[in-house]
């Protein structure tokens, strides 16, 4: 007899059909045991009594592959009283039991429940509000933190709160300046077209100095740092999740909150307003230069014009609003980074999650500033 011969066979009783499991039923084998049961069982009904006498090991894996061709020739493994289980050891007997009393789990796929439009809505409706409560709690805690700071100034990390600043802040400086300089050409090229059928190039001063210090170099430079900075803030703690660096702090008795998400929300906050005066004086500047080349208004015209056009109230209201896109994206990208699941995977999912969430959440609270501003007549 071959070894796949000697593992399993029929024989025919008066009581019916019995199969016989004989040798080593383990996951090593598993190819030439399932070879030999479909040979065994070819053609005939599925026996309800299984003998295991001549067993001398079994695994689960083993006994599912026994379970799965007894099922593929008509029983019903996972069935109470479905199959007899006769001379087997104890410990046999009770991997056996194990395997087919979840015998349904392991062959039945769960169903897939189609939801209608209105189900969808109601769960994406349900996710937002889950995501929203998440943010706005760790606001909460973030502000619970700023309290406790204030009462002690000495647990501010200051060497991590410079580090976040030259991260955040300094280093994007260069990127900062040269697209706020060619959104000023931009604008500029684009009113100055208008402008010169009209015989009012002057006025395009006052377009681009009012657009640029209250709503392009704020809401652009917001943007900019949300793909930046707060994409760099969840994966960075998302990684010290994943290493359990932040588990590590917990275990020392610091609040990883006043450790890594407090210098990271301040540096941005002050960063922010400074990116965005930076942004302003490019923005100005690319005008001033498409100005000059194109509309033929000298430097010098341009700044009176400037000065006489744009009040400080306008500069004062871009400005003001730069902290809280600050908060919101330093708040999004820290929260993010703390939720993320315990793989690599999750890791870039959040961060992507988190570019898309910062530039909605400042759109958003620039739309709201607008408003809040035009009822105020500022």
């Amino acid at each position: 007899m071959t070894v796949a011969e000697r593992s399993c066979w029929i024989e025919q009783t008066d009581a019916g059909a019995v199969l016989h499991l004989a040798g080593s039923w383990r996951v090593e084998g598993l190819a030439v045991l399932e070879l030999a049961l479909d040979e065994a069982l070819a053609g005939m009904s599925a026996p309800r009594l299984v003998d295991g006498s001549g067993l001398t090991s079994l695994d689960t894996a083993g006994a599912l592959v026994a379970l799965r061709a007894l099922a593929a020739a008509g029983a019903e493994p996972g069935e109470p009283g479905e199959l007899e289980l006769r001379g087997f050891e104890d410990h046999h007997r009770r991997v056996m039991v194990l395997v087919s009393e979840r015998f349904a789990a392991t062959t039945a796929a769960p169903a897939r429940r189609r939801l209608g439009w209105l189900a969808k809505l109601g769960k994406g409706a349900e996710t937002f509000g889950q995501l929203l409560f998440g943010h706005v709690a760790f606001l909460g805690l973030i502000a619970t933190e700023f309290g406790r700071l204030l009462r002690h100034p000495s647990g501010l990390r200051v060497r991590e709160l410079f580090v976040q600043l030259g991260r955040t802040g300094v280093s994007a400086i260069p990127v900062i300046a040269l697209l706020t300089f060619l959104i000023g050409v931009i604008v500029a090229y684009l009113l100055g077209i208008q402008a010169e059928q009209y015989g009012a190039n002057i006025y395009v001063v006052d377009g681009v100095a009012l657009g640029m210090v209250r709503e392009f170099s704020p809401l652009i430079v917001a943007t900019i740092v949300a793909g930046r900075s707060g994409a760099a803030f969840t994966a960075q703690l998302g990684t010290m999740k994943l290493t359990e660096e932040i588990d590590a702090l917990r275990t020392l008795g610091l609040s990883a909150e006043q450790v890594l998400v407090i210098p990271r929300v301040l540096a941005l906050m002050i960063a922010l307003p400074l990116l965005v005066f930076v942004g302003n004086i490019a923005g100005l500047w690319g005008a001033l230069v498409v100005s000059e080349l194109m509309l033929d208004i000298t430097p010098v015209t341009f700044i009176d014009r400037l000065h006489a056009a744009l009040a400080p109230r306008h500069y004062v209201i871009g400005l003001a609003k730069s902290p809280v896109f600050a908060l919101a994206i330093a708040v999004i990208g820290c929260r993010m980074g703390f939720a993320v699941a315990r793989d690599t995977r999750a890791i870039g999912e959040s961060t992507t999650s988190t570019v898309v969430q910062c530039i909605v959440t400042v759109i958003v609270l620039d739309a709201l500033f607008a408003v809040l501003f035009q009822e105020l007549g500022l």
